[in-house]
């Protein structure tokens, strides 16, 4: 019997903004190298369901988008299937255009057929010249009178290596609207439901998903699939380790689905994941891709890596990203068709074979940040990849309006990076790690921004610590984080109209501004730069006028560590832009705090070998699943 590898849809939401990632109506040329949409043909009123549509006479629609295509190259490199059959049902006259492309993007036609009346028209295909990358997709030309396309599939005869489903493990801190709508999905969603077990809701806030006025309905639709588990706040770590270990212990799912709780879920990518998962060589780790839930053409994130010497999180193709597909679909986008291998994958949405976590065990009590990264690092080092799936996606709340380097999360940041390159990193001193440290510190300190430098050096002083200080404080360490913010005044945000809203000098201004974004200092000048700024805080005592008034102001983004240190006081716009935030000189603070950066980052990188036998010895105890049961048990 035909296994249904990928099903073609269309966007749950009558939003035009989702076309482009399902249908691709437009007729596209390239001018200078680039792709220019030169008319646009979407209409909603084409689609006509979540699987059937309306091809207007004499136009001509591609599925090769990013969720129709079906990624040829990442089922050939880590499965074992070879044949696939695409099965396409249309009623009319029309024209069925098969294509391929390879991993550099260019795009070769496989089939052609021509259709009319009621017609069911299979393709097969074989995957065999697609190591380096490279989809497979099909258009449809309707000719002299309108066709009606009405649905398509990819399949296989080929047997899965594993049967089971999974649970999906959802962990949410005061977001119960968007799990009621992910609910609400999975419960139209019958062929998702065929692959779940289990849908584990963990909430750990005290706006409860019970509350809702949708629950009580959704509830009666999942039936007995759906269980509601409350636990105080132990952060992402301490709610995915529970989803985890929970799937574990009852032994009725292969796999455990994460999902954020702020997000929007396409269904159908839950239900390709688990397939995925189902067929793969080895039991693997099938993450998906994140959109931005507030600008909902946008990919931010790919696939995702760990540089080894900074030890630091990236996107492959960074520099590229986040990628608009309204302004350049996945046909006239080269660089998206290459395979590309992934370290690991954020847990807005990561399927974990369970078999995986009965061998690593579960997270390490981070709470939130890099716990996601650093599992996935060590289910590598046990044989299991990660895989960053096209295709397999949701929308998210993206970090555009964010800034969590310089809040509470500073702490997190900071500690469990250098945790991770403590167990991972495999060059001396974590390589250039502990430098990279150092000079956040610095340019914080520079900018005024004193807050975030506290939160580091608490992380730090943590860390060497030991590793027992993790579970110890999984609790507590995100409301001393916060409290510690009532120390330092930077951290208020003004929204009010009056003297704080003004800057004596007004708006700070520079020259060339389309370049602005490229003044930074380098090279020679930038150690110049940084010299005399150091020296000259440590020094310079700010006037008393610029600590009455800021003495300038800076958007968000104009304000840049080489341009903040120029002054006594200053005037930021907050990332979300809901106020503005006043940073002011404090020379008594800058001299203690540089001289506990200079002194926890000398012993850091004396310690680092001890240090890190201790966190290798200790990793298993802290990410084992019995302790996490004696976390939960201690905190109910």
């Amino acid at each position: 019997m035909p296994q249904i590898l990928q099903n073609v849809v269309f966007p749950l939401d009558r939003d035009p903004d989702l076309l482009p990632l399902y249908v691709d109506p437009e007729v596209w040329s390239v001018i200078d190298d680039e792709p220019v949409r030169v008319s646009s043909r979407a209409q909603l009123g084409s689609i006509l369901t979540r699987r059937t549509a309306r091809i207007v006479s004499g136009r001509r629609v591609s599925f090769g988008t990013y969720f129709n295509a079906f990624p040829a190259s990442y089922w050939q490199h880590w499965t074992s299937v070879r044949d696939v059959t695409l099965t396409v049902r249309t009623e009319g006259p029309a024209t069925i255009l098969v294509y391929r492309s390879t991993g550099s993007g260019v795009r070769q036609r496989l089939h052609s057929e021509e259709v009319a009346g009621k017609a069911s028209t299979s393709f097969d295909l074989v995957l065999d010249q697609y190591s380096d990358g490279g989809f497979i997709w099909f258009d449809i030309v309707a000719d002299d009178a309108t066709a009606i396309f009405d649905g398509a599939e990819w399949t296989t005869e080929a047997e899965p290596v594993r049967s089971g489903g999974a649970t999906i493990g959802i962990t949410t801190y005061n977001k119960p609207d968007y799990c009621i709508w992910t609910l609400m999905s999975l419960a139209d969603a019958p062929e998702v439901l065929e692959l779940v077990d289990r849908v584990l809701i963990v909430d750990q806030g005290d706006r409860r998903v019970t509350a809702q006025p949708e629950y009580a309905d959704v509830a009666n639709r999942l039936a007995e699939k759906l269980e509601i588990i409350t636990q105080p706040n132990l952060g992402g770590s301490g709610g995915f380790a529970r989803a985890m270990t929970e799937t574990v212990e009852r032994g009725e799912s292969d796999f455990v689905q994460l999902l954020d709780d702020d997000v929007r879920i396409e269904p159908e990518s839950l239900r390709r994941s688990i397939v995925f998962g189902q067929y793969a060589a080895v039991p693997t780790l099938v993450g998906g891709h994140m959109f931005d839930l507030l600008d909902r053409p946008k990919l931010h994130a790919w696939a995702e890596v760990v540089d080894e010497v900074p030890f630091m999180w990236r996107t492959l193709n960074q520099d590229k990203l986040p990628h608009d597909f309204s302004v350049s679909n996945l046909r006239q986008t080269k660089m998206l068709h290459a395979r590309l291998d992934a370290d690991y994958n954020g847990w807005w949405m990561c399927l974990i074979p369970v078999e995986a976590i009965r061998e690593v065990g579960g997270p390490l009590p981070a709470f939130i940040k890099w716990d996601d990264a650093e599992f996935c690092l060590r289910a590598g080092e046990h044989g299991y990849p990660t895989v960053s799936m096209p295709g397999v996606a949701l929308w998210h709340v993206s970090w555009v309006g964010k800034d969590d380097s310089i809040d509470w999360q500073a702490y997190f940041h900071a500690r469990n990076r250098i945790v991770a390159g403590l167990l991972h990193s495999r060059h001396p001193e974590g390589g250039t790690l502990l430098r990279h440290s150092r000079r956040m510190d610095l340019k914080h300190l520079m900018m005024m921004q004193y807050y975030p430098v506290a939160l580091r050096h608490r992380a730090l002083r943590d860390i060497l610590s030991g590793p027992e200080h993790m579970r110890a404080n999984l609790a507590t360490a995100m409301p001393a984080a916060r409290a510690l913010a009532a120390e330092h005044p930077e951290t208020i945000v003004h929204k009010d109209a009056g003297v704080p809203m003004r800057a004596r000098m007004g708006r700070a201004l520079f020259k060339n501004r389309t370049l602005h974004d490229l003044d930074n200092p380098t090279g020679l000048r930038l150690r110049v730069f940084t010299a005399v700024t150091l020296v000259s805080h440590w020094f310079h005592a700010p006037r008393h006028e610029n600590l009455e008034r800021p003495e300038v102001e800076f958007s968000k983004f104009d304000a840049q560590w080489w341009r903040l240190p120029k002054y006594d006081s200053a005037l930021v716009s907050a990332a979300d832009g809901s106020g503005k935030n006043i940073y002011t000189r404090d020379r008594a603070a800058y001299r203690r705090m540089l001289r506990e950066s200079i002194r926890l980052h000398s012993r850091l990188r004396r310690e680092w070998p001890k240090l890190s036998e201790r966190y290798r010895a200790a990793a298993n105890e802290l990410t084992s699943l019995d302790a996490w049961r004696r976390t939960f048990e201690e905190s109910r």
